[in-house]
């Protein structure tokens, strides 16, 4: 007896590049503004978790957004300053490591989504989320879209702006804690940072102590 074949939908591996077609039906039924939210910053083991949120113009929507992961670093700082230079509102917002330490890494980035968002000049009417969850508290109903930087322009164009922040505020803090390499791996647990944790101690206000391996550890004041 010859095997039956699945009738479930095969989606493809990679989404490919984003596009407005989601915005688009939501502006066509008659919402006002669309936000594109996304944060930056949930798996290092130092520094804050950035979120942006970004108000696209529909008829001024650069060209090359993409999740800011598919970006080289140069083409994340260019598209940085043309988001900000054409969009009709955006913004930024972090939450440090010692408040991820005293709540957890979703919720702070759910928490510097909601700021992002509601520091807007132009209040939204509804808002895209990469991810699967929809922050608590946002001025406008809103829909979480798993891998929605690789979808929505609007998102792409909010991981954008939080990376680009995100990484500007860890090549500051290398400059102030010089023997961490910040400015080079962002925070993230390369074999260089941890042997730095190892040697020098991790750095109250810096490092997030909530994650392995900083758990339980000495610390540097």
């Amino acid at each position: 007896m010859a095997r039956s074949r699945s009738d479930s939908l095969l989606l493809p591996l990679d989404p490919g590049k984003p596009d407005f077609a989601t915005e688009r039906r939501l502006l066509r039924d008659g919402v006002p503004f669309v936000v594109g939210i996304d944060e930056a910053g949930r798996g290092p083991l130092a520094g804050p978790v950035v979120a942006a949120a970004v108000i696209l113009d529909p008829k001024k929507i650069p060209d090359g957004l993409d999740d800011s992961k598919r970006l080289t670093a140069k083409r994340r700082e260019e598209l940085f300053d043309i988001i900000l230079a054409t969009a009709l509102a955006s913004g930024i917002a972090s939450v440090s490591a010692p408040s991820i330490d005293a709540s957890d890494i979703l919720k702070a980035a759910l928490e510097a989504m909601r700021r992002a968002t509601c520091g807007l000049a132009v209040l939204p009417g509804h808002a895209l989320i990469d991810g699967r969850d929809v922050p608590r508290g946002l001025p406008c109903p809103g829909t979480a879209m798993i891998k929605g930087d690789q979808r929505s322009v609007s998102i792409a164009a909010a991981s954008i702006l939080a990376k680009v922040s995100r990484d500007r505020m860890m090549a500051q803090a290398g400059r102030c804690y010089p023997l961490y390499g910040l400015e080079t791996h962002a925070g993230y647990g390369t074999e260089f940072h941890r042997n730095a944790m190892e040697t020098h101690g991790p750095v109250v206000g810096l490092h997030r102590f909530s994650f392995a391996p900083l758990k339980n550890r000495e610390v540097v004041g």
